[in-house]
């Protein structure tokens, strides 16, 4: 299993971007897979390679559960704010809400 970490671009190039990571670490991420990107736009990479351009809602949810994996580490075990949707029940995409008879 990988974990993709998600980073966001401060500077880019043709090829590599330089980007914030999520403990605001700069890292020089490879762009061959998404092509070059704004500054601000936020990635998901894995190995210093980006692997997808994400939204930063998506960005936002990812970091709080990685967030939720490190406390875990240090004995944590109250994670209701780290995922704050888990109260509440599961949504169906919409084309299984649809009664198509």
């Amino acid at each position: 299993m990988c974990l993709g970490i998600p980073v966001q671009v401060i500077e880019c190039g043709e090829h590599f971007a330089r980007c914030q990571g999520r403990h605001g670490d700069e890292l020089r991420i490879d762009l061959s897979l998404v092509g070059q990107q704004a500054p601000g736009t936020w990635l998901l990479c894995f190995l210093d390679a980006a692997r997808e351009v994400i939204p930063a809602e998506r960005a936002a949810s990812i970091c709080a559960a990685l967030a939720a994996l490190e406390a875990v580490g240090t004995g944590e075990t109250n994670f209701d704010a780290f995922f704050a949707d888990l109260n509440r029940e599961p949504q169906l995409p919409e084309f299984l809400r649809t009664n198509k008879s």
